[in-house]
């Protein structure tokens, strides 16, 4: 009983660790008009018709840049939920986004999402139990069972997510920074924001655009 214990924790261990969520940055790019200075007031919106992720990941955002010194503004003060942009809204949502006093403009939007079905390979473990009793003769043992354990190789679909960031200077409207993320296989919108969030605050203090305190 306890090798089948061990020997089942271990596939749990291994199953889970197959198909583990992970966020990273895959690039980012620092335009040539880049204040050298960097940003103190950031407007954030994250283009989606998903309400409770829109603002789930403009929460986390705002608080880490507020964490950092960083004013921060949540694009539901301006723009309403389900709002499909419009020429002729131009310029009067630039006009309340410069009145919040943000000097650039932050946009999260997912790109693409795709699924990779992959194979798990199979894995063998040897448990012997030890020489003597059943184990030491063929019959008893060969009559007791078999400590050749065999878990079969299985199929798994990976879900993965690319997110873009653009960073955006609120007086000339032209991109100052942008980059890229790939997250696979989130387990939940809280758990995808919250370290998405950390590494794009990240990868905005590390490229120059905001501050570190």
């Amino acid at each position: 009983m306890k090798k089948i214990n061990l020997m089942l924790v271990a596939i749990i261990c291994f199953a889970v660790a197959s198909c583990s969520p992970s966020t990273k940055i895959l690039g980012s790019w620092t335009g040539p008009n880049t204040p050298t200075e960097g940003y103190n007031s950031i407007f954030v919106t994250a283009i989606t018709d998903n309400i409770v992720a829109r603002n789930t990941i403009e929460t986390d955002i705002d608080n880490l840049l507020e964490q950092k010194k960083i004013e921060a503004i949540s694009s539901f003060d301006i723009i309403a939920p389900g709002y499909k942009a419009q020429a002729s809204d131009k310029d009067r949502i630039l006009e309340e986004i410069k009145a919040t006093g943000s000097d650039a403009i932050l946009t999260v939007a997912l790109l693409d999402q795709t699924s990779e079905t992959r194979y798990v390979p199979g894995t063998t473990m040897y448990s012997p139990m030890g020489y003597g009793g059943y184990y030491g003769r063929f019959y008893g043992y060969y009559s007791y069972y078999n400590p050749v354990m065999y878990d079969p190789g299985y199929y798994t679909t990976d879900k993965n997510y690319y997110i873009e960031m653009n960073l955006y200077d609120v007086q000339t409207e032209e991109l100052v920074w942008s980059a890229q993320s790939e997250t696979t296989n989130p387990s939940s919108i809280e758990a995808f924001s919250s370290t998405f969030s950390q590494l794009v605050v990240g990868q905005l203090i590390k490229d120059g655009l905001i501050s570190k305190d």
